[in-house]
């Protein structure tokens, strides 16, 4: 395919498309929120992740040419052509364009809870600066220009296009490194020193060496067998054991479901606990919510070794 679809999108000219989200109840899992093409020349260009609001997106920006800047929590990087971002907002990053400076990208943005599950477990193994394969960029250069000219109308139709695209970054990533019998077995290894560790520290530093693996190339078989960041993995393990102990054990405080579950602050305990499961732990034990909860928590993890 070459760079045939990228030169239509470039030929297409600057554009810009913002796509409405589904209305009503049914929220769907992949869904963009913008995407584009742009040359922009001036230092007006500049995005705070921790100032675009508390709803939680993605971006996904390809540079074509010229170069930009990022500051990603403490570093800084200089992002330059052929070279892609991945960023969630909210976060601690800034992107930006300085005076008398050159940036020429196409852009995909998007939400939805699998959108933003895909990106974290590849933002985990790669960080926030990606090199891809041509043919991936054409791919997310089709994924935007068919949005662009009307493809995404239909809520179903924009997020089948969205999902698409985070299926061609996910396998750029994850694709060209299989996770093999050995390996798979090495993560069932580091899974059960994480479920008879939970009230311990667990970095991820800790569970490379569990492993046997660098780190990097920990995180990347880890988040390609269980779908998600081993950071994330295991919160929601020390989530559902906090829920279980909260309705089964009912002699233990709070406080020390808290610690037995991994956090040592429980102020931290608390808002995480509702931020998981809708409720405060206290409310949590006296509605008796574990039942459904917990398998819903279950099944979540489970469906990501499905993808």
């Amino acid at each position: 395919m070459g760079n045939s679809v990228l030169k239509r999108l470039i030929e297409n000219g600057p554009a810009m498309k913002t796509v409405s989200l589904p209305r009503g109840r049914h929220s769907l899992h992949t869904m963009p929120t913008s995407t584009g093409y742009e040359i922009r020349t001036d230092a007006s260009y500049d995005w705070d992740g921790r100032k675009r609001g508390q709803t939680p997106f993605t971006v996904l920006q390809h540079t074509i040419s010229g170069a930009g800047n990022l500051r990603y929590e403490t570093r800084n990087h200089r992002v330059r052509e052929g070279e892609t971002l991945l960023l969630m907002v909210p976060h601690n990053h800034r992107y930006w364009l300085e005076q008398g400076g050159r940036w020429e990208f196409f852009w995909i943005s998007m939400n939805g809870e699998e959108a933003l599950r895909i990106h974290k477990a590849i933002l985990s193994t790669t960080g926030p600066i990606l090199n891809l394969k041509p043919e991936t960029i054409e791919h997310l250069a089709d994924c935007s220009l068919r949005l662009i000219a009307g493809g995404g109308e239909a809520s179903g139709s924009a997020s089948a296009i969205a999902y698409e695209a985070a299926m061609a970054l996910y396998d750029d990533v994850f694709g060209a490194h299989p996770v093999f019998s050995q390996e798979y077995r090495t993560m069932q290894h580091v899974i059960q020193h994480i479920t008879a560790n939970l009230e311990h520290p667990l970095p991820v530093e800790k569970l490379a060496e569990v492993s046997g693996l660098s780190r990097a190339h920990f995180s990347r078989v880890f988040a390609a067998s269980e779908g998600m960041p081993p950071a994330e993995f295991v919160l929601r393990k020390r989530l559902q054991r906090a829920a279980k102990l909260l309705t089964k054990a009912a002699h233990l405080s709070v406080k020390e479901v808290s610690i037995m579950s991994g956090f040592e602050d429980p102020n931290y305990f608390a808002k995480v606990f509702r931020r998981h499961f809708g409720a405060n732990p206290t409310e949590f034990r006296t509605t008796g919510m574990y039942s459904s909860v917990a398998a819903k928590s279950q099944d979540a993890v489970s469906s990501t070794k499905r993808t």
